[in-house]
């Protein structure tokens, strides 16, 4: 999800139209526009791995795998989303280029400014849809992922939470695919080294600073 919501309220429609024309993503929810935030690098590897995995998976059948980009429609809440990734085998989701209706299997990656809105609102929306079967939340900070599986419980359905830890694969039943947590975390950079970065970063201000303030040390050469 994005940030806050724009001043704007309209149709489902007349949001299908205006977004046509923006450079920027926008989701929609009951007549209300929400802008995109941007995603950062570990984000959009951890998300770019799980769509090649199922790209190579699903080759040559009737399923596609779609990434960041693509709109899907949830009619019960009056919704456009953007999952982080997306796999539909619906005939109906083949014949339309641009919104899918019929995901089996539906992807987020969370970060600290949408896990919230992605767990609750977004993932009881996802729930509505008859298709789906799987919904996955990965958290790449954590490196732990959340499996919620449509199960068959006392003569109804109910879904049911697979966690896996760091060093743990997966399995997506929905498309008979196992993913290996090397799979899932291939290139992904460490929370520590971004965080070393960061410190590193702040010394060197810091440094600049105070050399800044107090001039050149004595002794040193300075050059203008």
């Amino acid at each position: 999800m994005g940030q806050a919501a724009l001043k704007l309220h309209m149709t489902a429609t007349d949001f299908l139209a205006w977004d046509a024309g923006q450079t920027l993503r926008h989701e929609f929810v009951r007549g209300e526009v929400f802008a995109m935030a941007g995603a950062g690098e570990r984000h959009v590897t951890v998300a770019l791995n799980v769509a090649m995995a199922l790209r190579q998976h699903l080759a040559g059948t009737p399923c596609r795998t779609f990434i960041t980009d693509m709109k899907l429609r949830v009619e019960s809440v009056d919704a456009y989303f953007y999952p982080d990734v997306l796999v539909t085998c619906s005939p109906r989701d083949a014949a339309d280029p641009l919104v899918k209706r019929d995901p089996v299997l539906l992807v987020e990656v969370l970060s600290p400014t949408t896990a919230a809105f992605d767990r609750g609102d977004k993932f009881a929306a996802y729930r509505t849809l008859p298709s789906l079967r799987e919904v996955l939340l990965i958290d790449p900070d954590a490196r732990r992922c959340d499996l919620f599986r449509r199960q068959p419980l006392d003569g109804g359905e109910a879904w049911v939470l697979h966690p896996s830890e760091p060093a743990e694969g997966l399995r997506l039943d929905s498309v008979d695919l196992a993913l290996t947590a090397a799979a899932l975390w291939a290139e992904v950079p460490p929370l520590a080294a971004k965080g070393a970065a960061k410190d590193a970063a702040k010394d060197a201000a810091k440094d600049a600073a105070t050399a800044a303030a107090t001039g050149p040390a004595a002794g040193s050469d300075s050059v203008v």
